[in-house]
């Protein structure tokens, strides 16, 4: 079988690694950036600890602010045309998902201007041309969106999010420092932290999963699972250690895919702008439950890295019954609310709902083939 792996050209880890982005932008004789972010980033002051190292380098920059959580087909349409008046060579992409998927939406039609439209990009996009060269910092534990070679679009006008595969959208640097993470809010910590601790269970158990990205995962999850709650607390080896197990996920998953949590919770974010990662972790113990037959050994080692004790000798009934409830008991533990009800779905919309679902392009990759009546029943199980 032939197995590819994608990943950035260059990586930095650790606080302060957003220096980086200087030596980055002068090695490769860059011009002038367009700072890709949002409102919240600006006014929080996390923003500035970037475009302050690129104003004392002198590097040119312009600065679109215009993200949305869950961002739209008009957001990405205002920031091609950003870049374009800025007479920019570059993106700088500051932030959590919502950004970095901007930045490659961005990036991947300023070089590939036949796929204005936007819509044509979803699924496997047939681009000829690579992105627009992409420096990615992460603010948030999470997406990965910084390694990966997905971002996700939200079509306002038909109420549903679409992701996007294209080898040419990843960035050429990604910069992982915790120093930018800090300042999130507990909640954000969690959201994001489960939204990592899902890529990496999905991933492990995806269709397309192979050994090396099951490496990837496993040790992505043993991470989270280890530093999940120390980072909700305030505690910056706990941030600095899901900085890395995020990014460890997503260079797993982004060049296997996922599964059905996520192709349930994009359609909650198009409906509802439910947050992505609390989206994926009210759905992921009971798919974890709904999948657990279709796993193998797999739930085995989920639990191990999850460090239950004893799982190595349980019965593979018990083993991938305390991998769920050790998900779900993280979930609780950091603050995740436990029904769908909670966060506002509306209980009419779930046969829309599983459609969505049902047609998203990563619940094909779900270990166990489904149908929109069964997803369905998992959106009122959890309603």
């Amino acid at each position: 079988m032939l197995n590819r792996m994608i990943l950035n050209e260059t990586s930095y880890f650790g606080p302060g690694a957003r220096a980086q982005v200087v030596a980055e932008a002068k090695r490769r004789g860059f011009t002038k950036a367009l700072v890709v972010t949002d409102k919240v980033l600006v006014k929080a002051g996390t923003v500035a600890k970037v475009t302050s190292l690129l104003d004392e380098a002198g590097l040119a920059y312009a600065l679109f602010d215009e993200v949305i959580p869950n961002p739209t087909m008009r957001v990405v349409t205002a920031g091609v045309a950003a870049f374009a008046r800025a007479k920019a060579d570059y993106l700088i992409a500051i932030g959590g998902g919502s950004p970095q998927d901007t930045a490659k939406a961005i990036g991947i039609i300023t070089n590939n201007p036949e796929f204005a439209d936007i819509r044509s990009l979803e699924g496997v996009a047939p681009t000829t041309k690579p992105s627009v060269p992409i420096i990615a910092l992460a603010t948030t534990s999470g997406t990965a969106a910084e390694v990966t070679i997905n971002y996700v679009i939200t079509d306002e006008e038909k109420r549903r999010k679409f992701v996007c595969v294209d080898p040419h959208d990843i960035p050429i640097v990604a910069i992982i420092d915790s120093d930018l993470m800090s300042t999130m809010p507990k909640s954000l910590k969690a959201a994001t932290g489960m939204d990592a601790l899902t890529h990496a269970i999905e991933g492990f158990i995806t269709k397309g999963a192979w050994a090396l990205t099951d490496a990837l995962h496993l040790k992505a999850i043993e991470i989270i699972a280890q530093s999940l709650r120390a980072s909700c607390a305030g505690d910056p080896k706990g941030v600095e250690a899901m900085a890395l197990g995020q990014y460890v996920a997503g260079m797993g998953f982004s060049n296997v895919g996922l599964g059905v949590v996520h192709g349930m919770a994009h359609p909650l974010g198009a409906f509802y702008d439910t947050p992505h990662g609390v989206a994926n972790a009210i759905l992921l113990p009971t798919v974890m439950a709904y999948n657990a037959d279709y796993t193998g050994e797999k739930y085995r080692a989920i639990a191990v890295a999850m460090g239950v004790a004893g799982a190595a000798g349980l019965p593979i009934a018990e083993a991938r019954e305390a991998a769920v409830d050790a998900v779900r008991t993280l979930s609780r533990d950091v603050g995740i609310p436990t029904s769908l009800r909670e966060v506002g779905v509306k209980e009419a919309d779930i046969p829309a709902l599983a459609e969505a679902a049902f047609a998203d392009v990563c619940t094909g990759g779900n270990p166990r083939d489904t149908s929109p009546a069964e997803i369905a029943a998992l959106y009122h199980a959890i309603y």
